[in-house]
C-alpha cells in the first residue's frame, strides 16, 4: 500500500447523517462525522498498517478503503479550494468594478 498525501480538511465540514426511521419513537439521531473526524480515521488505518495490526489477508481490504477514502477527501479539498477561490476572485472582481 502507498502512502497516500495527507489532506487536512477544515473541521467546520460535516456530513450529515442519515435521517433515521423511528427518530419519533425517542431514538436520538446519532452525531454528524466530520471531514477531520475522516481524516483522523485515514491517519488511524495507516498508523495501523505500520505497526503491524492487520494480517497479510486483510490488507487488500484495508488497503481499498484506505484508497477510496483518501480519495474522497482530497477531491473534498479540491472542491472547497476551488469554492474558495471562485469566491475570492468574485470579490475581487465586484472591488475593481466598484472603483471604476
Amino acid at each position: 500500500m502507498a502512502k497516500a498525501e495527507e489532506v487536512n480538511a477544515p473541521e467546520d465540514s460535516v456530513v450529515d447523517a442519515p435521517e433515521m426511521e423511528g427518530a419519533e419513537d425517542g431514538l436520538q439521531q446519532p452525531e454528524s462525522i466530520s471531514l477531520q473526524d475522516l481524516q483522523t480515521l485515514l491517519q488511524i488505518v495507516d498508523l495501523s498498517s505500520q505497526r503491524g495490526a492487520f494480517r497479510g489477508a486483510e490488507l487488500t481490504q484495508v488497503g481499498a478503503i484506505f484508497d477510496k477514502l483518501n480519495t474522497f477527501l482530497t477531491y473534498v479539498a479540491e472542491q472547497q479550494a476551488a469554492q474558495e477561490e471562485a469566491e475570492g476572485g468574485e470579490g475581487a472582481e465586484e472591488s475593481a468594478d466598484a472603483g471604476e
